[in-house]
């Protein structure tokens, strides 16, 4: 039975990505510039949001990324939870975890005040024991530093923890942190990139996890 549970948050927990798209087309427009489709999102985002302005503005001096990143912002805070919704069954796989004693926290590159008004609106109150997201002078995923920081904070064994996660970047983080990688096909990203990128265990659906983090019979 895992000790913890940690978690990304954008295309594992939430789907995010039509406000994303959203608020990075609105930037667009801001400068004159033409929309990408949503589904290009889903490729843009998953390193933090400063990466997500060099991958739509592509030939923005780091000034104007500064600038950008800004105004992304103010208009993603606008946008934050209007279309954002928690995955089918994401919700109830968190209180059987909870339920059966694990320690549960979510590990983002999403900057954190964003994160934390997500983590308001649409989850329990104390459902998660940690949280971590983009802060300065803490490098981002993949590498292992803010999942570190969490098994700290949980006082968790790596070896006892599984990270899930929708991407590469994920399945890097968990490699690197020595947590069990859990890669979900219900997020951004395919199977082809998760397996490529060190995921031990693919779920199609939350209530898998279920199985494979609480029954004594499916140790990790």
């Amino acid at each position: 039975m895992a000790q913890a549970a940690i978690f990304d948050l954008d295309g594992t927990l939430l789907n995010t990505i039509a406000d994303l798209a959203d608020s990075g087309n609105e930037l667009l427009a801001s400068y004159g510039m033409p929309p990408h489709p949503t589904d290009a999102y889903k490729y843009f985002v998953g390193n933090g949001s400063r990466k997500l302005m060099e991958r739509i503005l592509p030939d923005f001096s780091p000034e104007q990324i500064d600038e950008a990143l800004t105004r992304y912002k103010t208009i993603y805070a606008k946008h934050l939870t209007t279309k954002t919704e928690p995955y089918d069954g994401i919700l109830e796989m968190l209180s059987a975890l909870k339920k059966h004693g694990v320690l549960l926290a979510v590990c983002t590159n999403k900057h954190i005040s964003a994160a934390e008004g997500l983590l308001q609106k649409y989850f329990p109150a104390g459902i998660f024991d940690a949280f971590d997201g983009d802060r300065s002078g803490v490098p981002q995923k993949p590498d292992p530093a803010h999942v570190r920081f969490l098994l700290d904070k949980l006082d968790a064994a790596p070896e006892e923890t599984v990270y899930l996660g929708d991407s590469g970047v994920d399945m890097q983080t968990a490699v690197n942190s020595g947590t069990l990688p859990v890669g979900v096909l219900w997020g951004f990203r395919q199977k082809d990139e998760l397996i490529e990128n060190g995921a031990k265990i693919i779920l199609s659906h939350p209530s898998e996890l279920l199985k494979t983090v609480i029954f004594a019979d499916n140790p990790l």
